[in-house]
């Protein structure tokens, strides 16, 4: 077969992730930035709350591609979800690019199915908090 239905992520639905990662985030009284990104890593949507930190921006942005790209929650595994070492997180870091992959929690992708249309990204919060409010925002459209 040369041609495949898709299912991708609406405008909508990512509106919604987000009212779900903001909410999350006023509760605990922490400014975050959240991104959420579609199935090939591009930016739908993104927020940076009132009293966060800049470099949350490309973090947040960087988790949800990266969990877009591994189709799983981020952190310090490799794309085979094999542990990494400090030095080989590092190496994977510099051989996919930094916009790309990072060994951080609090990616999470957005699935349909067996199907990933996208992903959403935080930070602001410690790694506990940022990987629970992307699966949160994620689960959100279920």
């Amino acid at each position: 077969m040369y041609v495949a239905d898709a299912k991708r992520l609406t405008a909508a639905g990512a509106k919604q992730i987000m009212a779900t990662a903001l909410a999350r985030a006023q509760e605990a009284g922490l400014a975050v930035s959240i991104a959420i990104v579609d199935a090939g890593g591009h930016l739908v949507l993104l927020e940076r709350m009132d009293g966060g930190r800049f470099h949350t921006v490309h973090s947040a942005t960087t988790k949800a591609v990266c969990a877009a790209s591994t189709r799983r929650a981020t952190g310090a595994k490799g794309a085979q979800g094999q542990a990494l070492d400090v030095a080989h997180a590092l190496g994977l870091t510099l051989a996919a690019g930094a916009e790309r992959w990072t060994a951080m929690e609090g990616g999470c992708p957005i699935m349909v199915g067996n199907e990933c249309i996208g992903a959403v990204g935080v930070a602001g919060g410690d790694w506990q908090f940022d990987e629970r409010v992307a699966r949160e925002a994620a689960e959100s459209l279920k």
